[in-house]
């Protein structure tokens, strides 16, 4: 089996290192940092923290290196979606391609690129220390199935699961993943943004009430806007947030989108706070909370250009 990885930060180098320790599993490596590249291919990447692992993907900032692969796994801001496919779609032109990335839309940008796409929801999260050096935060499972539009074969879809599994990253295939998908991303919409505007860890935010209750009428508008479509959430994201708030979970974690305010980096709020509004707005359910907190975030992304 050969699978390439989508751009290799922080999640993507969870699912590079780890399926590159597998004997039947080649693995490449695409990525735009070329300092990352350069540190992979001379030294491997190396997983630190949850797990201390050392995987040797044959990595590359040149999609016109990358072979034919039996899966691509993309894990790139949703925002660079659609030039990461673009660059590297013939790579997959016999195989599949899976999102594991967060917000939503990314299957059917990757859609418009691939013609057999899978829908694809994970957990684990980290952060990028160094050069080919990740700093693994948070372990959890991941759920993949077809993508309603250009579905992938089930049986490639439970092939993927199982090497993901098999190399330390618990997967499962499903029939419908858009449950799991949405309850990641009513989660992610009511946690990460307020931890980018505050500053505050996953834990200390859901310490403070007056914060806590802010979490839930954000989950709570997205449940509305899920139920409208007929989606059945997996589990409920309420006790998913608990759980996550725990000193032996993710207490002490910075969800991505305060480390790309940190750091100045565009986020990821369109595809969650924004894409949650959007589609209330379509469907008729009213978000004004998950508007709110968008323009709030986008007025911090504006305020860098001062």
């Amino acid at each position: 089996m050969r699978v390439c990885i989508v751009g290799c930060g922080a999640v993507g180098s969870l699912f590079a290192a780890n399926l590159a320790t597998l004997d039947d599993v080649e693995v490449w490596a695409y990525d735009l940092a070329q300092a990352h590249v350069d540190a992979i291919n001379r030294d491997g990447l190396r997983l630190t923290g949850a797990g201390d692992v050392v995987g040797r993907p044959r990595a590359t900032s040149d999609a016109g290196e990358l072979p034919p692969c039996d899966f691509g796994i993309v894990a790139t801001k949703a925002m660079h979606t659609d030039p990461a496919i673009g660059a590297t779609k013939h790579a997959f032109a016999g195989g599949c391609v899976a999102t594991v990335q967060n917000g939503i839309g990314n299957e059917e940008v990757l859609a418009r690129h691939v013609e057999r796409v899978i829908r694809g929801t994970t957990f684990p999260a980290g952060k990028l220390t160094a050069p080919g050096v990740v700093q693994w935060d948070v372990k959890g499972d991941t759920t993949f199935g077809p993508f309603e539009d250009r579905p992938a074969p089930f049986g490639e879809i439970e092939r993927l699961a199982e090497a993901c599994t098999r190399a330390g990253m618990p997967a499962s295939a499903v029939a419908d993943a858009r449950g799991p998908q949405w309850r990641k991303v009513i989660f992610n919409a009511a946690t990460n943004p307020l931890g980018a505007l505050t500053g505050l860890t996953h834990g200390r935010l859901c310490e403070r009430p007056g914060l806590r209750r802010l979490v839930s009428l954000l989950v709570d508008e997205g449940k509305a806007v899920a139920s409208a479509q007929g989606i059945v959430l997996d589990s409920d994201p309420e006790e998913l947030i608990d759980y996550a708030a725990r000193p032996d979970v993710a207490y002490g974690h910075k969800a991505s989108m305060l480390q790309d305010v940190e750091a100045h980096r565009q986020t990821e709020v369109d595809f969650l706070n924004g894409g949650i509004a959007d589609f209330g707005r379509r469907l008729g359910i009213p978000t004004p909370a998950h508007e709110s907190i968008w323009a709030l975030v986008k007025g911090v992304e504006a305020s860098w250009d001062q």
